[in-house]
């Protein structure tokens, strides 16, 4: 049987996916690979990949998207992990770099910015090592395990899970497990089963997991980070991107299985 190819995100918050995959009785079955998110939603629009766990900034862009889990990396309110770093107010500032990790997050700055805080920095492409041009008129938005601790480095840090809560009143989605076609709704059954164990061994996890400056991994996993794909966060996502690609500017499905939680 040919493997099902699949690409999560490297990042700390994706553990819990990865430990249950592992642990699970299908994990022969699927050809698992871990990168950043932007190379996630790469491989998914290529068709390198079956399965990703992919910024959904990316959906407007596929000619198909289906959400084939009950799972996701949401927030409910500070993500702690996705952020903008700054030495000054955000009105006082000219210039913002835009993390190259992901999508999603570099879609929603300039979104808020506009909407939000109502400023106009001029947003710059980052590359490796942007992190230490930051400062002065210069702020930085830096997601993942590079953002863990820098709120030690710079007086003025907004989270964006956090911000767009306050903004909208609705939990915000960060990547969803998206597929450009129906899967097997055996194998999504068995998929989502195996999230949800990881979930359950958050506690067996945390303690394995080598030890982190600046973050305790079991309430990062606990209240930073919001895994069950529940109806707040589908009309969350759904709301997010009619703000980026209108109402008509994407199509996006939930797989039968998971019709019976919508």
């Amino acid at each position: 049987m040919q493997k099902l190819r699949v690409t999560a995100v490297s990042y700390l918050n994706t553990k819990p996916f990865i430990y249950g995959i592992f642990r699970s009785s299908f994990a022969d079955l699927i050809d698992l690979s871990l990168d950043i998110p932007s190379v996630c939603a790469r491989k998914l629009a290529s068709g390198e990949a079956d399965l990703a766990l992919a910024p959904v900034a990316i959906i407007p862009d596929l000619k198909a998207a289906h959400l084939i889990s009950d799972f996701c990396i949401g927030a409910t309110g500070p993500v702690k992990t996705v952020c903008i770093f700054s030495e000054k107010p955000l009105t006082e500032i000219r210039y913002l770099y835009l993390d190259f990790h992901s999508k999603t997050s570099a879609t929603l700055v300039p979104l808020l910015c506009r909407e939000y805080w109502h400023i106009q920095p001029e947003f710059l492409p980052a590359t490796e090592g942007y992190e230490r041009n930051i400062g002065g008129d210069t702020a930085g938005l830096i997601i993942g395990d590079r953002a863990i601790g820098r709120d030690r480095d710079f007086p003025f840090v907004y989270d964006l899970g956090e911000t767009w809560v306050q903004w909208t009143g609705l939990p915000f989605v960060f990547a969803a497990w998206v597929s450009t076609r129906p899967l097997d709704p055996k194998f999504v059954e068995r998929f989502n089963a195996a999230l949800q164990a990881g979930i359950d061994h958050l506690p067996e996890l945390s303690k394995i997991i080598p030890a982190i400056p600046g973050i305790d991994v079991e309430e990062y996993f606990r209240h930073n980070i919001s895994y069950d794909l529940d109806e707040s966060k589908w009309l969350g996502l759904q709301h997010f991107l009619r703000l980026v690609a209108g109402p008509a500017g994407f199509s996006l499905h939930r797989s039968a299985a998971l019709q019976k939680n919508a």
